[in-house]
């Protein structure tokens, strides 16, 4: 067990790494506490969840929407949750997203925390503050930045965690070693999914090496004004793709990092396209894809990463530095029809 802080602009964020659910009664008081879960979780996991008040929503990325948060508001109220409740997600990056947002918009914002329970929530959703929901096709195009008031990491999860889940967390793993750690991107070139699989402690210090990077850069930035825009890489094309495709959030990533090592080498001289593929497929992700090119520009314009005819795009000079660099939408769409 470790347990760590990062301090943010208006809060300290602790992390509890490698605990358990049973020591979430020494974190918050039962009694005023409400855990928002899924059907899955809850199935897999349901005596984790006697004697809490809880909500359980349906499993998915198309309820990550409006009418999901205004469900839980009814339910909030009906359970007489006030301004001391503090509200706790339990589970993959849908149920931290919708739970950090209900708690920063219910009576103007209460507390809350996260047990992520998919390797995506753990190095990546449930990180740096980032909540929302997505409009259509549109991912998270309306949300808040509001930091938990702590993370708490129960392993035990990742034993009933299906494959394509492991497939899906490790794209933002590969991710990060991509833009910030050459080091982590040879250990993964060097192991595979079946290994950390096996060995859980080797996927416990991986994830945790992963929440460390990811919060350091969040702590410096934490409202992406500069390198925190380096956390999107492959997520501006990938973010296009996802819900017109219905890919997974680490299968379309992944096909977004694919095009923008593509980029990279035509704009920045990259020279190591080939190894982020090959890692790419060793962990099971998709690389190159046909799509609807047309639509799929159009969809990505509307990206928060675009100001006003320009896009910050995420691009790598080399395996372990990320790289932020402007491209003129007409540039980028010549760019992406030649694919």
């Amino acid at each position: 067990m470790k347990k760590i802080s990062y301090k943010f602009s208006n809060t300290r964020v602790d992390y509890y790494l490698a605990y358990g659910i049973s020591h979430l009664k020494d974190i918050v008081n039962p009694a005023q506490t409400v855990l928002i879960t899924d059907e899955n979780i809850f199935s897999a996991h349901t005596r984790r969840f006697n004697k809490w008040n809880t909500i359980v929503l349906k499993p998915g990325e198309e309820y990550k929407v409006q009418a999901t948060v205004d469900s839980v508001i009814e339910q909030l109220i009906e359970l007489g949750a006030d301004r001391k409740t503090t509200l706790v997600g339990i589970g993959g990056g849908v149920i931290t997203d919708i739970t950090g947002y209900v708690a920063s918009v219910y009576m103007r914002g209460i507390s809350f925390g996260f047990i992520p329970t998919s390797i995506l929530a753990m190095v990546d959703a449930s990180i740096g503050g980032k909540n929302g929901i997505d409009v259509g096709v549109y991912k998270n195009m309306v949300g808040v930045i509001r930091q938990p008031a702590f993370i708490l990491h129960d392993m035990i999860f990742l034993n009933t965690l299906p494959e394509a889940e492991w497939q899906n967390g490790f794209a933002e793993i590969i991710k990060h070693a991509c833009i910030k750690d050459a080091s982590m991107f040879k250990e993964l070139q060097s192991r595979s999914l079946s290994y950390y699989r096996k060995s859980k402690r080797s996927a416990c210090e991986l994830i945790q090496r992963n929440v460390i990077l990811k919060s350091k850069v969040v702590q410096a930035d934490e409202f992406e004004e500069g390198d925190r825009k380096l956390l999107n890489f492959g997520h501006t094309l990938g973010h296009a793709l996802e819900n017109q495709y219905e890919l997974s959030h680490g299968q379309a990533v992944s096909i977004g990092m694919t095009y923008a090592c593509e980029i990279s080498e035509q704009l920045r001289g990259f020279k190591d396209t080939g190894k982020v593929i090959e890692v790419l497929g060793q962990y099971g992700l998709p690389t190159y894809a046909s799509f609807d090119k047309k639509k799929t520009f159009e969809v990505l314009q509307k990206d928060k990463k675009k100001v006003s005819a320009v896009m910050n795009y995420i691009l790598l000079d080399k395996i372990g530095k990320g790289v932020i660099q402007q491209i003129p939408l007409e540039k980028l769409k010549a760019l992406i029809d030649q694919f």
